[in-house]
């Protein structure tokens, strides 16, 4: 009889993750561009790259201090850009997936709950009528260095993946399943490595960003954790990151990248 597995934090998912990886190396193709994202809300924000940093301004406001990033591109003028950054005492999760040939971008913004926040417990949520997990996500669109307007490419949500069932092989160590089941849930187990025999159904959203090219991201409810990963059908791979906190003590950001080689579940 197997013992009880146990259900870890991200700061220890990361440290598993991170030897013998398959995530894709960064890219500088950003460098030394700097790129206005106009957004549908009205928004207007200038992103200034370096090689390794960049900086952000809402238009005609002061930049924001340099803040680390990484930028990867599973296929040709698609870039996933991913950082933290910190807004009246919390730190949100920030990725662009940038269409720099279409000219539009997707950007989604994930925060963690406060340990208040993360102790309701699911009975209690489910009664109130709300979501059972406490991470929050915010998808936003709209054009590049030009406003979006009705003939403005856009990354719309898909139901391409849903039934769909995929093994992701992140490292030697870690490999993991996937089902896609509805709109709104996925199921996942961990087939080998630091989560292994743990499982679970958990709230997710699609969107198609090219032909076989999908963003996906998932909100887990009882480790807080956001992961976000554009799922390269054609090439079979995936690339992005997970968010959540260093420790139990919700004191510290855990911010990892994640790439996988993906194949069909028999």
């Amino acid at each position: 009889m197997n013992s009880q597995p146990e259900w870890i934090t991200v700061g220890a998912l990361a440290d598993g993750f991170a030897h013998d990886n398959h995530i894709l190396e960064a890219t500088d193709q950003l460098a030394g561009r700097s790129l206005t994202l106009h957004f549908d809300n009205g928004w207007q924000i200038e992103h200034h790259f370096a090689s390794s940093s960049l900086s952000w301004n809402l238009l005609g406001e002061s930049a924001s201090a340099e803040l680390p990033y990484r930028a990867t591109s599973v296929r040709p003028g698609i870039v996933l850009v991913d950082f933290l950054k910190q807004e009246q005492g919390q730190t949100h999760s920030v990725s662009l997936i940038l269409d720099l040939e279409r000219q539009c971008f997707t950007a989604v913004i994930g925060q963690m709950p406060s340990r208040a926040e993360a102790s309701v417990d699911l009975f209690s949520r489910a009664l109130a009528g709300g979501e059972l997990t406490s991470v929050k996500a915010q998808f936003l669109h709209g054009g590049i260095d030009r406003p979006s307007r009705a003939e403005t490419p856009a990354h719309a949500p898909t139901d391409e993946l849903i039934g769909l069932r995929k093994q992701y092989v992140y490292s030697a160590s870690e490999a993991y399943e996937h089902y896609y089941l509805n709109a709104n849930f996925y199921s996942w187990q961990c087939l080998r490595g630091v989560e292994q025999g743990l499982a679970d159904t958990d709230r997710c959203h699609y969107y198609k960003i090219a032909e076989q090219l999908y963003l996906f991201v998932w909100r887990e409810k009882i480790i807080p954790t956001l992961g976000l990963v554009l799922i390269d059908l054609k090439a079979g791979r995936s690339d992005g990151k997970i968010f959540g906190y260093q420790g139990s003590d919700f004191s510290q950001a855990a911010n990892f990248p994640v790439g996988a080689q993906a194949a069909a579940s028999g």
